[in-house]
């Protein structure tokens, strides 16, 4: 079994909020193009063997095409829904702009179309790089998990986020898919695999899976009882203030990795979706 290895890339400057994990040359989750330098300089060889996204947001997988770009001979690993906006970031870029505004290019550096002929489109069920693909909705409609049988689990927001060292579980609930049923069967799905670690985009591994994906659960079910009154201001209040009670330096690491306007934002989509 190939050992799994975090690399920081400290995005904005700051370490433990966003990490691309390296297994055997293949990178699972490259990160945001603008941190691309400091992925690059973590990896054997200085250059990827293959990419494998669990999902398209730009936290996790915006370096994708300019890693092709670079390195034109390298898979992309993708669900098949999110496979034509690698192709064609179009419609990706105009959805973070309505989130992010001004502060895109700066928060993501140049987001690249990653050309058909690289892309490997996945449905769930297959073996990539001796990983299980598993889907798992929820987070994303195209968010997969890949698990090394009896070994690591690279869940991706799936398992949501958690900031050493402290041991508090976030869901990060970002526009536009999503769904807090088919979240809560995705983690089912990866507690039945029983990894024997958790490993995290945001940040970082988790040797108690069991645990941890209770407490991630649970926090479905806090989010999905906050948000039902439809009252954003006290939703993100509330929300801020548990962040705040974090310990020191905690607070603007998890803001960072789940901004609580945007948890709010996709909560309440996700209620309109299903009251219409």
């Amino acid at each position: 079994m190939a050992a799994a290895r975090l690399i920081d890339t400290r995005h904005l400057g700051r370490d433990r909020v966003i990490g691309a994990w390296e297994r055997d040359g293949a990178l699972i989750d490259p990160g945001p193009a603008s941190t691309i330098e400091t992925v690059l300089a973590g990896l054997p060889g200085g250059r990827p063997r293959a990419l494998l996204l669990t999902h398209i947001h730009l936290d996790h997988a915006g370096a994708a095409g300019a890693l092709v770009e670079r390195f034109p001979d390298l898979p992309v690993h993708v669900h098949e829904v999110g496979a034509p906006h690698l192709a064609d970031p179009s419609r990706l870029l105009a959805s973070a702009g309505r989130l992010y505004g001004d502060r895109i290019g700066e928060l993501w550096g140049e987001v690249l179309p990653v050309p058909a002929a690289n892309i490997v489109p996945l449905a769930g069920g297959e073996v990539v790089e001796g990983l299980e693909v598993v889907a798992a909705p929820g987070h994303a409609s195209h968010h997969v998990v890949y698990v090394d049988p009896g070994g690591d689990a690279f869940v991706g927001d799936v398992a949501g986020v958690r900031i050493p060292p402290g041991g508090s579980v976030w869901l990060p609930t970002p526009p536009p898919d999503i769904d807090l049923e088919l979240w809560r069967a995705s983690i089912g799905a990866v507690a039945a695999r029983r990894p024997a670690r958790l490993l995290l985009t945001h940040y970082g591994a988790v040797g108690d899976p069991a645990r941890h994906l209770a407490a991630a659960e649970a926090e479905i079910d806090r989010l999905d009882a906050a948000s039902r009154d439809g009252d954003r201001e006290l939703f993100i209040d509330a929300l801020e203030r548990r962040i705040d009670a974090e310990p020191p330096g905690l607070a603007e690491r998890t803001r960072q990795a789940m901004p609580p306007a945007q948890a709010w934002a996709g909560l309440e989509r996700y209620r309109r979706s299903r009251a219409g």
